[in-house]
């Protein structure tokens, strides 16, 4: 069979925007590791911690031990799954800003540690780490976990999710198990993220502990906040933005905090279903912000 080559305007298009491109489908992964946990009305900010974890996890088994790709990136995903699970059950007793305070200051513990070890890399970060992940593994992953999101919102465990957001009280009252709920949420959260970082680190071959603090937080929250929580495809509609607005106005491109900070203001004070509010039946959650 003839070997099929893409045609030379789209290669010549994914040589020049190949970050670009890769950047959208990595932080697609992101925006939903966000919408799950804001779907049960959980306001938590580590994200960026899970995603770091990821990446060095991966790094690590990529460069240390030889693993492949996709053994790699089953360590991402197990790796922070382990610790949201530790963190858990002390932290998703807080709720609103108390809880989103306890997993931003989680996630800079990580990042000390990770700037104080010579284990991985210290300060410096970690370089030479081999570029095996591509379009097929990070778009690949990233439908696949838009399909399973979609299919968990259109089932009993979807419409549960949907009633604790709602009201967590009247949910609980109709036998919801609550904790179990939020610990399931923040574990899928943390795999989304560390999957995320792991295919970060194989496509850009060098990471550092500072990738991974508060402003890269905030930007993951933007991107939920700006698309919207109405279904799994509006959170992917604000990282797209997100994403291309640097690279089409590039005088902003060192101005990122900046820029995500006042989405967010600008999003809950007049945009407060997102940009994209059409839901699929049972597919989204309300639109209502975590208290």
């Amino acid at each position: 069979m003839p070997e099929f080559v893409l045609p030379e305007v789209i290669d010549d298009f994914l040589f020049t925007y190949q970050n670009l491109v890769y950047s959208l489908g990595i932080h697609g992964l992101l925006a939903l590791s966000m919408y799950v946990v804001l779907a049960v009305g959980q306001l938590s900010l580590g994200q960026a911690a899970f995603m770091g974890l990821g990446a060095y996890a991966s790094a690590l088994l990529t460069l240390k031990l030889g693993w492949s790709l996709p053994a790699a990136l089953a360590g991402a995903m197990l790796i922070p799954a382990a610790a949201a699970l530790i963190i858990g059950s002390p932290t998703l007793r807080l709720s609103g800003v108390y809880l989103a305070l306890a997993t931003i200051g989680l996630g800079e513990v990580q990042r000390l540690a990770f700037v104080n070890s010579d284990f991985t890399g210290g300060a410096l970060g970690l370089s030479g780490i081999p570029t095996k992940a591509g379009l097929v593994s990070i778009y690949g992953s990233l439908l696949v976990a838009l399909v399973l999101l979609v299919l968990v919102a259109r089932s009993k465990i979807g419409r549960a999710m949907e009633a604790m957001r709602e009201d967590e009280l009247a949910a609980g009252a109709l036998g919801i198990n609550l904790p179990a709920y939020k610990l399931g949420a923040l574990v899928a959260s943390a795999m989304l993220a560390g999957l995320a970082g792991g295919l970060n680190a194989h496509v850009s071959s060098f990471i550092s502990p500072n990738d991974y603090g508060f402003d890269a937080a905030v930007t993951i929250l933007s991107f939920a906040l700006l698309g919207g929580l109405g279904s799994p495809f509006a959170p992917i509609l604000g990282a797209v933005i997100l994403t291309l607005l640097p690279e089409v106005l590039r005088s902003l491109a060192n101005y990122r905090g900046l820029v995500s900070g006042s989405i967010i203001v600008i999003a809950v004070m007049f945009m407060p279903r997102g940009l994209l509010i059409w839901r699929m039946g049972r597919i989204g959650v309300s639109s209502r912000r975590p208290s």
